[in-house]
Formats: C-alpha cells, structure tokens, sequence
C-alpha cells in the first residue's frame, strides 16, 4: 500500500500539469499542455500628461491585438532584463523571469536599412532632441531645418523616450525610441532604429536600466553570430559637365577702302 503514494503524487502532479496548474516548458514543447494566455494591458494606452507634453490616447479599434502592450509565455536563455528585438514579426521582448516577457509591437527598418546583432543600452533620454544624420538630409531635403537638432517634443520623431545602442562601444546610430506615428507600428518604415508607441517606450524606459543588452535578431528570427549592419549605399557622383567648345574669335572685317573704279 506505501508503494501506491508516490504513483498518487505523480499522478496528481500530472494532473496538475495537464489543466494548466503548473507551467512546465518541457510539457509545453512536447504539445501536452498548453501555455498561460497572454495578459494584455489595454489600459496602458489611454491619454496621459508626461511633464509638460501630453500624450494623446490611441484608439484600440485602430491598433491590432498583436501589437499590444501583453506579457507573454516567452523561453529563453536569457537573464532578465535583456531586450530581445523579433524584426521579422514587429516585437521587441522584455525578459522579465523564467519563461516571461513583456511582448510590445513595433516598427522597423525597411527594406535596405535593417541590422541584426548584440547591443548595449548606452544612455536613456527622455523626450530627447533629435538631429537628421547628413546622409538622411541628403535623401529628405526639407529636413535641414534640423541640421542643429529638433527639440524634444509631440512632433519630434524620437517621440517620448529614446533609448541609445552601441556595440562595443560603438555608436552606429540605432536607438529603441517613442514615435508620433504609431500608426507604422506592425511594419517596415524606419531607417533602422526600433520604434514603439509612447505609451509603450515609457514603460520600457522604466524597465530597462543602462547597461542593458539588446538583442536584435536576423530578419530570419535567429540569434546574430555578429554584427551585421545594411550596405551603404553609392555616393552620388556629381554628373560631369563636359567643357564648352571653344569658339575662335571672329575675323576683324577688313576695312580696306576698296580703290575707287573708272569714273
């Protein structure tokens, strides 16, 4: 009869896994048990006043459930507190336990401006100011007006919050910053930084310390092997201008007076 208790309690440890009780991730990988559902926090987009700017709501109906703010059964190796970027599905995660993470939609670089590798979190700013680099100014003319730096603001394209990478102390530009258009969350838009609705790049800003690892993976969805940034593209070469052709001057007129003929 004392043989039967243990089979008791691993039967009922079973059980337990099965209905959901116990998060096991090797259940859970071998398709016998289902993982927690998400906790969605709809809340976290209504209006708010941060310092002197305020932040306009976003209306739910307009964003898809898939890009909003909701922690999330999440496996990884990681220790807490790393941000893990998914470009190829628009989500930025935040590693908060075992098996748990922040999931929150994002924007990425588009076509020709994505990267993949290991980053740090350098600097935290808040409503930061924002200066165009020469090379953006090149493509956007009317951005020039910004060559000193655009003040920290509702229009300001770094929007609320703006975290700043480098890799091996290395700046290349790329930063996880707020945006005034929230509604390229979910797609293909930026130059390569990582956008997020202000509501959710605030939230992150008070998560995730300097000194932090950011983690971007290969628009594959695989862990970077290195640091692999978008090809530069050609410097335009000023077209030529062939020279004009010479004209040589023009003949003095001879001003001989001709002699006078017969009378």
């Amino acid at each position: 009869m004392t043989r039967s208790i243990p089979w008791l309690f691993a039967a009922a440890a079973a059980a337990a896994l099965l209905s959901g009780c116990v998060t096991d991730p090797a259940m859970i990988e071998a398709g016998l048990a289902q993982p927690p559902a998400p906790q969605v926090d709809d809340a976290a987009y209504v209006a708010r006043q941060d310092g002197s700017f305020a932040i306009p709501e976003i209306p739910l109906e307009q964003l898809p459930a898939a890009y909003r703010r909701q922690t999330i059964y999440y496996p990884s190796a990681e220790v807490p507190g790393t941000v893990i970027v998914d470009p190829a599905s628009r989500h930025l995660y935040l590693i908060t336990g075992d098996n748990t993470a922040v999931r929150y939609g994002i924007s990425v670089g588009r076509s020709g401006f994505e990267w993949s590798g290991v980053a740090t979190v350098a600097n935290r700013k808040p409503w930061p100011t924002w200066t165009p680099p020469p090379e953006m100014i090149e493509r956007k003319p009317e951005l020039a007006k910004w060559e000193k730096g655009q003040p920290g603001g509702p229009t300001n394209p770094l929007g609320a919050r703006a975290l700043y990478l480098t890799t091996n102390g290395v700046d290349y530009g790329y930063r996880i910053h707020g945006t005034p258009e929230w509604q390229s969350i979910g797609s293909n838009a930026s130059s390569g930084c990582i956008r997020m609705i202000n509501q959710d790049i605030i939230d992150l800003y008070n998560r995730v310390p300097d000194g932090a690892k950011v983690v971007v993976l290969t628009r594959d969805g695989q862990v970077p092997t290195g640091l692999t940034l978008p090809t530069a593209p050609p410097k335009k070469v000023a077209k030529a201008v062939a020279p004009a052709p010479e004209i040589p001057p023009a003949a003095e007129p001879d001003r001989t007076i001709p002699d006078a003929g017969p009378v």
